[in-house]
């Protein structure tokens, strides 16, 4: 499956693939010097020329297979055997440098080339990948040497530290690509929706507000209307109103969720910022707060309802509560027995398999207020 970073599928980190591909050249021209250089001290020089054609094949394919725009061609495999034929290709210096140019400071046979296998692990894979790569090839330079000199820890801290920064840096523009092309995708979403709430204003709410206007004036049946339009007018401002938000993370936001809620008769009071939660949390919330507002609305049609939100550093709260008359003693519990299963199920059920609480103070002519408390993903209670 593609992973998409924004408008378009081209990786973020292309520049970085592309530098590694010319940093492979630029060391094999390099590498082609040295055993011009030192080809008459070499043990084995025709195995020289052999392993620098070899070395100039491997960057040839390497560059195609890194030079594709999309990711998904790079393949984490292609890049793990980049970096066994790299460290293959180094162990041969014991069979092609003297003895005397192994224990000096000649360099091997592939000298700076090798360092191309870091800048790439460390692009596919992030810092800890360029890290893992650099030291595997600075323990193959230190096997070359048949020996761990200051100048091969020295070949190794470099390589390693290469590897993490090209890795820090391909992660942060990946990153970057993300944040861009959720910003992009808000933009289009606020646009979208900038556009119909235009039209449903010059149309749907009008309509709406016309008949609230109306129906008031009439009186009788048509005030029943009336209101009923007030509501839906409110509602439909509220949804037409709310920006979207966690689109693409798993995540929704409680607090605008419950805003939709709002009519003439449900005030809803929350914090000013997001409450991002997970989207079925979210959803399970929600559904709490509606089965809270149907009970009210089919035993006290003509209550307020008043929904606060709380967002505490370990738990969210949610309370509802109304001005009805109440909820009599042992009325739940009856209800509960004849099958009717609303509160039973639907509040404190859902509310149990989030790992909350619900509480409920109520009582003759005193309205019923509910608590919830649900802890936030990750802490426990």
């Amino acid at each position: 499956m593609t992973k998409r970073f924004g408008p378009t599928a081209v990786e973020p980190a292309t520049p970085l693939w592309w530098g590694g591909i010319a940093l492979r050249v630029l060391t094999w021209l390099f590498a082609l010097g040295a055993v011009i250089v030192h080809q008459n001290d070499f043990q084995r020089p025709a195995l020289a020329w052999i392993v620098l054609g070899a070395m100039a094949v491997w960057t040839v394919l390497t560059g195609l297979v890194y030079s594709r725009e999309a990711l998904r061609w790079r393949w984490r495999w292609f890049v793990v055997l980049d970096v066994v034929v790299v460290c293959g290709l180094m162990l041969t210096s014991p069979l092609i440098l003297s003895h005397t140019q192994l224990s000096g400071v000649d360099p091997l046979i592939t000298t700076v080339w090798v360092a191309g296998v870091p800048v790439a692990a460390g692009t596919r894979f992030g810092g800890y990948g360029g890290m893992a790569a650099g030291l595997v090839v600075g323990a193959a330079t230190a096997v070359a040497r048949q020996a761990f000199t200051l100048d091969v820890a020295r070949d190794g801290v470099l390589l390693v530290a290469t590897g993490l920064l090209i890795g820090m840096s391909a992660t942060t523009a990946r990153r970057s690509a993300a944040a861009l092309a959720e910003a992009w995708r808000r933009e289009v979403a606020n646009a979208e929706r900038e556009r119909l709430a235009r039209s449903i204003h010059d149309s749907v709410l009008q309509v709406l507000a016309r008949v609230r206007r109306r129906g008031a004036e009439v009186g009788g049946e048509a005030a029943e209307l009336a209101a009923l339009a007030g509501e839906q007018e409110i509602a439909l401002r509220a949804l037409v109103s709310t920006e979207p938000s966690g689109a693409g993370t798993g995540e929704a936001d409680l607090r605008r969720a419950l805003q939709l809620l709002a009519s003439p008769k449900v005030q809803v009071a929350a914090p000013a910022g997001d409450v991002l939660l997970p989207a079925a949390m979210t959803a399970e919330l929600v559904a709490v707060a509606r089965e809270a507002l149907s009970n009210v609305d089919k035993h006290a049609p003509r209550a307020r309802v008043w929904i606060l939100l709380e967002n505490l550093a370990t738990e969210i709260v949610l309370t509802i509560r109304d001005n009805g008359p109440g909820i009599p003693e042992g009325r739940l519990a009856a209800a509960e027995a004849a099958g009717h299963l609303g509160v039973a199920r639907s509040m404190r059920g859902r509310v149990a398999e989030l790992g909350g609480t619900i509480s409920l103070e109520t009582g003759p002519d005193r309205g019923t207020e509910w608590e919830v408390r649900v802890p936030k993903a990750g802490t426990k209670r």
